[in-house]
């Protein structure tokens, strides 16, 4: 369906501004006593990074499938308010081919609201933006689950997973060959993990169709290279 269909406009529209309402709920329950923040202002930066035309994965879609993981696993997450603001900072600075986006996303969500959360809720998202770059392991549980929450679309069924690798690739800037050289060693290394999902709620849920999701892709990148 067109992003031009009335339909498509309409529950667009309706998506929005429930994320604007849910965004504006937390950011005000989050700040120190006696601070003053518009939360609207804050929420139309936020919106206008996540409508940039270069972004055809890492968008508001992306952005309420994220939360709406988050909803399924809040009973579990030690602290679901720090997870939450992470979530709708940590593609918030998309720049394709970047290295460093995630360190300038944390800087973003730093320069806003650094003076208005209490110094320890400041850090702890910044570390939960700054895990989401997927290097490494990390040992902390609500550190695992914003990580998962973020590959989630992974163990999604088949079409949906291919649909959204497709606009990952769109969202590249290099030429095909180098997208699909990258794609690969990246899939390669998913798959060689011992765990893709490092919670067990999301593994349980998940795990098994994102590695036949995985192979999948993979099979049919050695096809198109061969």
């Amino acid at each position: 369906m067109s992003r031009s269909d009335p339909h498509t406009r309409t529950r667009d529209m309706v998506r929005d501004s429930l994320l604007e309402e849910r965004f504006a709920r937390l950011w005000r329950r989050c700040l120190m006593p006696g601070a003053s923040s518009d939360a609207g202002a804050i929420w139309s930066l936020l919106a206008q990074h996540y409508s940039e035309p270069h972004r055809f994965y890492h968008d508001r879609e992306h952005l309420a499938h994220c939360l709406d993981e988050l909803d399924l696993a809040s009973t579990l997450v030690a602290h679901p308010d720090q997870v939450e603001m992470a979530i709708w900072f940590h593609d918030v600075i998309n720049e394709p081919g970047a290295k460093d986006n995630e360190q300038r996303s944390a800087d973003f969500f730093r320069g806003l609201g650094g003076t208005l959360f209490d110094t320890e809720f400041a850090n702890a998202v910044t570390d939960l933006i700054l895990v989401t770059t997927h290097r490494e392991t990390p040992s902390i549980p609500d550190q695992r689950f914003i990580c998962d929450i973020d590959l989630a679309s992974f163990g999604c069924p088949w079409e949906c997973f291919l649909r959204d690798s497709s606009a990952v690739k769109a969202e590249f800037t290099g030429t095909e060959e180098e997208y699909y050289r990258g794609k690969e060693a990246f899939l390669q290394a998913m798959l060689g993990r011992s765990r893709i999902f490092l919670t067990d709620f999301f593994n349980q849920r998940y795990e098994q169709q994102a590695r036949e999701n995985i192979g999948r892709l993979l099979d049919m990148i050695g096809k198109r290279n061969h």
